[in-house]
């Protein structure tokens, strides 16, 4: 110890008067071991985590700045050229989604899914198919995808995977 926190005979015999007959206590701490869980059970429970959330980012109210005819979007940050590979159809989708007779509800809970899928197993290329109808979901959908933080860009998807009733989707994998 330092000088200035020694303390004198005097001061000590005071503080062992003051405590009177104690004695000292054996230590009784527990330690506790973490939980070991699998790995996956950790991946459930993060894919489970993410198509609960996955709704986050659809909102009903925001317009983001979309070309209408053909319907197409690329952020900002991206590669002009993705666009363009998509619209040729450079890309083939790996997976499907097929909205047709959906509520805006319900189409918006299988766009949340279908995206954490796709990112999930790493799939860089989906088309959602919501058909002609009335052009509810047609209008919807994009405004929906334009909100997503790892869509990079979405096309009207060619003839042989939809055409006007369809889009195709390209994801950023590497930032997921």
């Amino acid at each position: 110890m330092t000088e200035k926190f020694k303390l004198t005979q005097e001061e000590i015999n005071l503080f062992e008067s003051s405590i009177g007959n104690t004695q000292k206590l054996a230590q009784d701490t527990v330690v506790h071991k973490p939980l070991k869980r699998s790995q996956k059970a950790i991946a459930i429970e993060k894919r489970q985590h993410e198509k609960n959330h996955a709704e986050f980012y659809f909102s009903d109210d925001y317009q983001p700045l979309l070309q209408d005819d053909p319907i197409r979007y690329s952020r900002d940050n991206a590669d002009p050229y993705e666009i363009k590979k998509l619209r040729r159809g450079f890309y083939e989708p790996e997976f499907f989604l097929d909205l047709h007779g959906l509520t805006q509800q319900e189409a918006k809970k299988e766009i949340a899914s279908l995206i954490t899928a796709c990112l999930s197993e790493n799939a860089h290329c989906a088309c959602i198919m919501y058909g002609h109808g009335k052009n509810i979901l047609k209008k919807q959908t994009p405004m929906w995808l334009a909100q997503h933080p790892n869509i990079i860009c979405f096309h009207q998807a060619p003839k042989e995977f939809g055409g006007s009733a369809a889009l195709l989707i390209l994801f950023d994998t590497i930032n997921n």
